[in-house]
């Protein structure tokens, strides 16, 4: 009978390594597995079966039957697996496509199993070969950065502890151990790009230039060290500028005010915008609307803002829906009290709050129409001013034009609301009537 006070396998300390069978992480996950016996942790083996090779599942039986033999032997070393579903879209590569879905794989799976340290078995060489292939592509300092040796990401830390290491040692090490492992046969396949600088290009290169490999490792260093500055220099400049979810880098160098908006967007997107994008903003000067990680960027008298795809907004697209194209048909509403009153059609909901002053006459909401834009409509901002053109108004005001596709509210002949402004000054309350504080909510 086992000791009580001995603890089982699943109950110790647990880190996991992405092993697809092939050389190098063969290694990593033999070197892990005995380390984790000595230091009484446990090793979760993770294998992700991308569905694209004949030998898929000849790789998948070997790695299951390879880390079995470990565990029978006296590792702690679990296996695990994943099989891929879908396909790549039309205008997606395959390596992109099975890079994507590898580490989403990879991030369930530790999610899964409560996980928060993965190891990866990238070395120098594939350092080297990132740095190459990020300069070819007209990356900047984030791209030339290649991959960190360390990476916290949402609870899990994506670990490369063999990134300094040659490739001859790492093939030093299975053969002193002869580890068995498997081969790839689209690593010999040249339509891939890292395949074709692998096969064709690094030869001749290493022969010419026998410390290339060092020298383009240094230079990712330097980048992530350049990248670290980038960084620091944006969270400094974006302090204050975005307000109500505008940002204002005018008063900023160009250089500056790219670095900025390239963190900004980080922040409110979780991912780094395309270096074409950023290179296309450089060209593309004056007002506009630009498709950007699923919504769009806009940009308005030197100001930024970022919308999510939704209603309205088609992402992807160079347009948006102009502002006078309605959302939905004329409606009658009746707005009669306080709270949410959604009205699906136009795709968002009137929100009403009783208020005490400087709200709407609760007589012009009790039996409102809402309908879009007709041209001819007139605003008056306050009591004192003249009644503008609606688009003269918004324009004052500087709404920007995705901001103005929201329904106007109409009591009768009279503007009660129109978006982006809020209430026509002829609709407030007087003293003692009863009124509500509106706006215009879009729903998704």
């Amino acid at each position: 009978m086992a000791d009580s006070a001995t603890p089982r396998a699943a109950d110790l300390p647990t880190f996991a390594v992405a092993y697809s069978g092939g050389r190098d992480s063969s290694a990593l996950l033999h070197a892990c597995a005995h380390a984790a016996r000595a230091l009484g942790l446990r090793v979760l083996a993770l294998h992700v079966h991308h569905g694209l090779s004949a030998q898929a599942d000849a790789w998948l039986a070997h790695c299951d039957a390879q880390c079995a033999a470990w565990a029978a032997a006296g590792l702690p070393v679990e296996f695990r697996s994943v099989r891929l579903s879908g396909a790549p879209a039309p205008a997606q590569s395959v390596e992109a496509w099975a890079r994507e879905q590898r580490y989403a794989a990879l991030r369930s799976m530790c999610d899964a199993a409560g996980v928060d340290l993965l190891l990866l078995a990238q070395h120098r060489r594939d350092q080297a070969e990132t740095f190459v292939l990020q300069a070819l592509r007209g990356a900047g300092a984030a791209g030339l950065a290649a991959m960190p040796a360390l990476q916290p990401r949402d609870g899990l830390v994506w670990a490369r502890p063999w990134l300094a290491q040659p490739r001859e040692t790492v093939e030093a090490y299975v053969a002193q151990y002869g580890l068995e492992y498997v081969n790839d046969d689209s690593n010999a396949d040249p339509r891939f790009a890292r395949n074709r600088l692998r096969l064709e290009v690094w030869p001749a290169l290493s022969a010419a230039w026998p410390q290339a490999e060092a020298g383009l490792v240094q230079a990712a260093a330097l980048a992530q060290e350049g990248l670290a500055l980038q960084m620091e220099v944006a969270a400094a400049d974006l302090v204050g500028r975005d307000v109500d979810g505008w940002l204002d880098l005018a008063d900023l160098t160009p250089a500056r005010a790219r670095n900025a908006l390239r963190a900004w967007i980080e922040r409110r997107c979780g991912a780094m915008p395309p270096a074409s994008l950023l290179e296309r903003l450089r060209v593309e000067q004056g007002d506009g609307a630009w498709p950007c990680l699923d919504g769009l960027l806009h940009r308005y008298r030197r100001r930024w803002c970022w919308q999510a795809a939704g209603p309205g907004v088609p992402g992807g697209r160079d347009s948006f829906d102009p502002p006078d194209a309605p959302a939905g048909p004329s409606q009658l509403v009746k707005l009669a009290c306080a709270g949410s009153h959604p009205v699906p059609a136009w795709h968002g909901a009137w929100e009403l709050e009783a208020v005490a002053a400087g709200g709407v006459a609760a007589r012009f909401l009790a039996a409102a129409e809402m309908r879009a834009r007709r041209g001819g409509e007139r605003f008056q901002k306050a009591a004192a001013s003249p009644p503008r053109s609606l688009k003269k108004a918004w324009q004052e005001a500087g709404v920007p034009a995705f901001e103005r596709g929201g329904p106007l509210l109409f009591c009768g002949a009279q503007l009660v609301f129109a978006p982006g402004l809020g209430p026509d000054a002829r609709v407030l309350a007087l003293p003692g009537e009863a009124q509500f504080g509106l706006r215009w909510r879009a729903v998704p």
